[in-house]
């Protein structure tokens, strides 16, 4: 079972909301790649997505509202 560090994730966005979002939007884009490229995903998007945001790969920028409260 894929089980990443939720505090690691938390450090740079303000909520959990945040966080969903910017891995969903992530792993849309990941699919939408690998359709254009006619590539075979063997492993799951959100699982990639995951990964990339742990590594600091993928930065997940929040409006200026947000980060201030």
């Amino acid at each position: 079972m894929f089980n990443p560090d939720l505090k690691k994730m938390l450090n740079n966005v303000n909520s959990r909301y945040s966080l969903v979002l910017g891995t969903a939007k992530r792993a849309r884009e990941i699919r939408d790649e690998a359709i254009e490229k006619h590539e075979i995903i063997d492993v799951k998007t959100v699982s990639t997505a995951i990964d990339e945001i742990c590594d600091g790969k993928y930065v997940i920028e929040e409006p200026e509202e947000l980060k201030t409260k």
